[in-house]
């Protein structure tokens, strides 16, 4: 700190005057700091500024901006729950009507063309069902034949291992509870077999039903009603469809409910990865921005201090002047 010594009468050290001059420097250097910090809106402009807080915010900082891009996978993730539950949505309606069909057609007061027509249309509609399998892609994946598998980075440890969410909608996850363990094989119809693989014949497995095929719909003719014939002993084909048209229905459901617990869980992260962000940013503004009413009353002290420190040099600069006179 400044001492305040005189110097005397003495004309070859002018301490005064450098006091003046290295208070002069010091409210100089304040209104520096003070302008920076006001122009940049930050308290801590580099590390020599605060040694501890510049590590802490950088620190932060690196983590928020993990943050944004967990953020943005969770997301993705959500999408792809998003298109996969719509496409069972549209499957359970087509489905919904395919046993609404059948129940129809098993009246027996309906006949042979109401019955074949009814056939042909429920077979048109797994046929529809198969194309939904098909078309539902995202990111160049198929979503609905079994394959798909996939992990989002949604969050990080301490030491920035990776926390991931997984969605599994390959063939035999156990978090579908279909008792066959073997839910997406829909190759409903031999035509959709066909397109795909080069082969033909039905699929005796459509939605986690082992032997339930909705071939049959298409084999029903005027000559054959098939599962619709009037025959006593083909009578319970009729009832054994619809009843795994009811388990292959309720499958579909428990696919979307496994799909729609990802997404809850997804949207709970996303709202927490919000919530830490904005946290996160105000730890940030704490340590490294600048308090603009504390810069400003600490500029106008310093630009006060600098104009009496031009007025204290110029008269301690005028002193020796006046001892000059002893010498004339």
């Amino acid at each position: 700190m400044p001492t305040a010594i005189s110097g005397g009468s003495r004309i070859r050290t002018n301490i005064p005057a450098e006091n003046a001059y290295n208070a002069l420097n010091a409210s100089s250097d304040g209104i520096a700091v003070s302008q920076l910090r006001l122009s940049t809106g930050k308290r801590i402009n580099a590390a020599s500024d605060d040694v501890a807080g510049y590590i802490t915010s950088r620190s932060l900082s690196a983590r928020n901006s993990a943050l944004k891009s967990a953020l943005n996978s969770a997301g993705e993730a959500k999408n792809v729950t998003a298109i996969a539950q719509d496409a069972l949505d549209q499957i359970n309606t087509l489905m919904t009507s395919i046993k609404d069909a059948t129940a129809s057609a098993s009246s027996g007061s309906l006949g042979t063309d109401e019955k074949v027509a009814l056939a042909k249309g429920a077979y048109r509609l797994a046929q529809q069902i198969q194309f939904i399998t098909d078309s539902t892609v995202f990111g160049g994946k198929q979503l609905l034949q079994g394959g798909f598998s996939g992990d989002w980075v949604t969050g990080y440890y301490a030491d920035n291992r990776l926390m991931k969410i997984e969605i599994d909608l390959t063939t035999g996850n156990s978090d579908f509870n279909v008792g066959s363990g073997n839910f997406f094989d829909l190759n409903a119809t031999s035509e959709a077999t066909a397109d795909r693989n080069g082969t033909t014949g039905a699929s005796s497995n459509f939605a986690g039903v082992k032997g339930l095929s909705l071939e049959d719909f298409n084999k029903v003719a005027e000559g054959d009603l098939g599962i619709f014939t009037n025959d006593e002993s083909k009578a319970q084909n009729v009832h054994l469809t619809l009843q795994s048209l009811s388990t292959a229905l309720n499958n579909v459901n428990k696919v979307a409910s496994y799909l729609g617990g990802i997404e809850v869980r997804l949207g709970s992260q996303e709202t927490m990865l919000n919530s830490q962000m904005t946290n996160y940013k105000a730890a940030i503004s704490r340590i490294e921005d600048a308090d603009v009413a504390t810069e400003q009353m600490s500029l106008l002290k310093n630009q006060f201090l600098q104009q009496a420190s031009l007025v204290s040099l110029t008269q301690a600069n005028q002193t020796p002047s006046s001892f000059l006179q002893l010498l004339r």
